[in-house]
């Protein structure tokens, strides 16, 4: 692995919690597809791990709930035909997936009025285009 994948901050996704299966990836690719274990499943225990602070984990719970079986989220990667690349990918998709999860939620809007003028001012231009529209008719053409 290419070292530690941060989730946010100082936080990073702890190598001995992780759990790795591989298996063969489907479609093309010949008699080498046959013997090769190249897709990448990686499972990470949410409910359990200790190397989230605890607020980030509850929200991570709460937000991945249809995701989680059984407290463990699970992220697969088969795009690559080398199992080390896939390896690669599916870890940068599981930490940039904790770190939306863990993510605070935003700052809630603050309500503002439309300002009078631009009110009238569409009201404005909207009855000057009415005004043009109702000239077009030709009703004085003979």
């Amino acid at each position: 692995m290419s070292g530690p994948y941060f989730i946010r901050g100082s936080v990073s996704l702890p190598e001995a919690e992780l759990m790795w299966r591989f298996s063969r990836s489907s479609g093309p690719g010949g008699q080498h597809v046959n013997t090769s274990d190249s897709q990448v499943e990686l499972r990470f225990d949410l409910a359990r791990t200790e190397a989230l602070p605890p607020v980030w984990k509850e929200r991570a719970l709460l937000r991945l709930a249809g995701r989680l079986v059984d407290g463990v989220v699970s992220v697969r990667a088969s795009e690559h035909r080398s199992q080390w690349r896939n390896r690669e990918a599916a870890a940068v998709r599981l930490a940039a997936l904790l770190a939306e999860a863990t993510a605070p939620p935003p700052k809630p809007r603050k309500p503002t009025r439309i300002p009078r003028g631009i009110n009238e001012r569409r009201l404005r231009e909207k009855k000057q285009r009415a005004e043009t529209k109702r000239g077009r008719s030709g009703r004085d053409w003979g």
